[in-house]
């Protein structure tokens, strides 16, 4: 069964088997959201090595997703691994300004109150360059 047939009869599309399975992330891309939303947590750890070529094959789409990406990614950055959150800052947050304001509680703790790895990769950094393109709220 192709992944286009697994789409289209409501099961989930296979993932990438490795970072050079490009055809499983086209597929993902090609069956879009909401198709792939209960493997949105799946998905982003491909972005813990943006040099990974699935990653750089999945990122637009997810960047692309908006809103409801932020509860998985609010998840990513929770798990202490500051390089996979300098990854979704910088390729899907920053790509998205809908989901940079629907992530600013996380946006804003991880500016002012970054971990010391977090301080390491920049992210506290990335964070407030994102903050600063932010809507002022009233």
């Amino acid at each position: 069964m192709s992944a286009d047939t697994d789409a289209s009869h409501g099961l989930p599309l296979p993932l990438p088997a490795g970072k050079h399975d490009l055809l499983a992330a086209q597929a993902i891309v090609a069956a879009g959201y909401p198709a792939v939303q209960a493997q949105l947590p799946a998905l982003l750890t491909w972005m813990q090595d943006i040099n990974w070529p699935v990653a750089r094959v999945l990122a637009p789409f997810l960047a692309s997703i908006g809103k409801p990406l932020a509860p998985p990614l609010a998840q990513v950055f929770e798990s202490n691994d500051a390089i996979w959150t300098c990854n979704v800052l910088t390729y899907l947050v920053s790509a998205c300004p809908p989901l940079a304001i629907a992530l600013e509680p996380q946006l804003s703790r991880l500016a002012a109150r970054p971990t010391q790895a977090e301080r390491d990769e920049g992210v506290d950094d990335i964070a407030r360059q994102i903050l600063a393109t932010l809507p002022a709220r009233r």
